[in-house]
């Protein structure tokens, strides 16, 4: 199963120069993927041939061991809903916001190595084929129009129209590009050919822009945003490992709502005596603990982390050297308003890194932050997504690297975050209010996210739209009284969800799980007459390697 599995990376990092950056692997360093309906097909023909690779494996390789179960079931699995979006033509629609194919060209240069000229000579020729990627991109889309079925939600359209404009008017206007190479140190011939590759690139971002806003949104301004049930399932399919029953998820969503609901009154008062949820949220933006200063900023979430590392390492987890390392970074302008995580790559020679989109502000209220990183950072994503790659001699790379699953990695990032509370980590009121702030967005994701995309009801009960269909405007307005994000954070929220349909209940499905399976695991213990080492069972855990949402539990109940 291993064997299979590392051979479909090396071939997918031959086809796909982002995916050999991503993993730190020295091929196609100066190439850009194909983005088009052609490369879509040489993907999928190699995910065809080695399902017919893992066939074979199955038919002649004798009793398997755990690990090289869990692989085997892990390929065939990704393979297959990977699969089913091609089949549906859901990659014809992809226009989203937050992982979106146009971020993924952005992000390539920001995993490139930059320390020499000869670095910045691949730079150079990266970027002057960024045309033809976007080109490909927009053949994509051209090919969905055509169909006359699969386009992407205009409200979308909108949402990504204006981020690309946000990129292309960064830096004075000379474009995000001409901003990632204006400081490379290199002689003055390379400097010119950098110059002329950002300014090509710019150029196409501003030209995709242009094609998104005046061709292709007049012909879906008609289209409906929620993409239906049979759709959805496939995206949530893909997202979580696990076919799912949408509508006893959507009614467990608004349980969780109103949950979440009387914790934050409760919470809210201690802030402020006879406060409501939002004005002691407010009260804490104005009143509360703030850092003034990006830089400042940054460096508050780095001690965060290495604190965390400090007080867990040895005690609730253990960590080999290379997980002890992750920095604390600034996002580029023009990202989503969500903080983000990048993993190492395979070597550790680029490390993890947080990601704080700041938005335009100097200035950062910490009572919503730190819960975050306790997500994006330690105990959240680094320590799972680290610990896999240390892993790299016992699970196979496909599974430190490329098959994660959404439900598992995000399930683990809220995990990450309640067993911060748990520990004491949050100790004061407004702290635990930007928690719970948070839980309560994971928990309005399943109501709006599956509720939008299949036209359900909103309970008579609820303070916005009791009695309607969810809409757009339905959402925003819902997800708006309830936040203590921006406004620009909560227009980016919902473009996320009308381009990722699926993703956003991975969140809430995979805590559930993670916590069902310790449960478990505490029970089983607790049946033999002992305690469960919460050290030992996190570091297992953690090595277990990503898994859907269809063997995360019975596997975390196992341990």
């Amino acid at each position: 199963m291993r064997d299979v599995a590392d051979a479909y990376v090396e071939g997918l990092a031959r086809l796909d120069p982002d995916t050999a950056t991503y993993l730190g692997v020295p091929v196609g360093q100066d190439e850009m993927p194909d983005l088009s309906p052609e490369g879509r097909a040489a993907l999928d023909d190699l995910s065809r041939a080695t399902l017919l690779d893992l066939d074979r494996a199955e038919r002649t390789t004798g009793p398997l061991s755990n690990v090289e179960r869990r692989c085997g079931r892990l390929l065939r699995e990704r393979l297959e809903a990977d699969l089913a979006i091609s089949t549906d033509d859901e990659y014809l629609r992809e226009i989203v916001n937050v992982y979106g194919l146009q971020q993924r060209v952005q992000d390539i240069f920001q995993m490139m190595s930059t320390d020499t000229a000869d670095d910045w000579a691949s730079v150079a020729k990266r970027m002057s084929r960024v045309p033809e990627t976007l080109g490909g991109h927009r053949e994509a889309l051209t090919r969905a129009l055509e169909k006359d079925c699969f386009v992407a939600a205009p409200t979308q359209v909108r949402v990504v129209a204006d981020q690309l404009d946000a990129w292309a008017r960064d830096s004075g206007g000379r474009g995000w590009y001409a901003g990632f190479c204006a400081n490379a140190d290199v002689p003055p011939p390379l400097r010119s050919q950098l110059d002329k590759s950002a300014s090509v690139a710019g150029a196409a971002v501003a030209e995709l822009r242009d094609w998104l806003r005046g061709d292709y949104l007049p012909k879906v301004q008609a289209r409906p945003d929620g993409v239906g049930a049979d759709r959805y399932r496939t995206w949530a399919r893909f997202w979580t490992g696990a076919e799912l029953d949408l509508r006893e998820t959507y009614a467990w969503g608004w349980g969780e709502y109103r949950r979440i609901r009387t914790e934050m009154r409760t919470e809210a008062e201690r802030v402020r005596p006879g406060a409501t949820v939002r004005e002691a949220m407010r009260h804490l933006d104005q009143h509360g603990e703030t850092v003034e200063g990006v830089e400042e900023i940054r460096m508050r979430l780095q001690g965060w982390m290495d604190e965390a590392l400090d007080d867990l390492d040895g005690k609730y987890f253990e960590l080999a050297p290379p997980v002890r390392v992750v920095e604390a970074a600034i996002a580029p302008a023009g990202s989503g308003a969500a903080a983000y995580y990048t993993p190492p790559s395979v070597d550790f020679s680029r490390p993890g890194r947080t990601w704080l989109p700041t938005q335009g502000r100097t200035r950062f209220p910490l009572w919503s932050l730190r819960s975050v990183w306790y997500h994006e950072g330690v105990p959240g994503h680094h320590l799972q997504l680290a610990q896999w790659r240390h892993l790299a001699d016992q699970l196979s790379t496909y599974q430190t690297t490329l098959g994660g699953i959404d439900a598992c990695t995000e399930g683990w990032a809220m995990y990450a975050e309640r067993l911060m509370d748990e520990l004491g980590y949050l100790p004061t009121p407004g702290d635990r209010l930007g928690f719970l702030d948070w839980q309560m967005l994971r928990a309005i994701r399943v109501l709006i996210d599956i509720g939008m995309h299949l036209a359900l009801d909103i309970p008579e009960d609820a303070p916005v739209g009791a009695g309607q269909a969810w809409t757009p405007e339905l959402a925003k307005e819902f997800l708006a009284i309830h936040s203590g994000q921006t406004a620009e954070f909560v227009d980016s929220e919902i473009g996320r969800y009308l381009g990722l349909p699926g993703q956003a209940i991975s969140y809430k499905l995979g805590e559930r799980a993670w916590l069902d399976g310790r449960a478990a695991a505490r029970a089983a213990h607790a049946a033999r007459g002992e305690e469960l080492d919460m050290k030992s069972w996190h570091t297992a855990a953690l090595s277990l390697g990503p898994l859907g949402l269809d063997d995360l539990q019975d596997e975390l109940a196992g341990l």
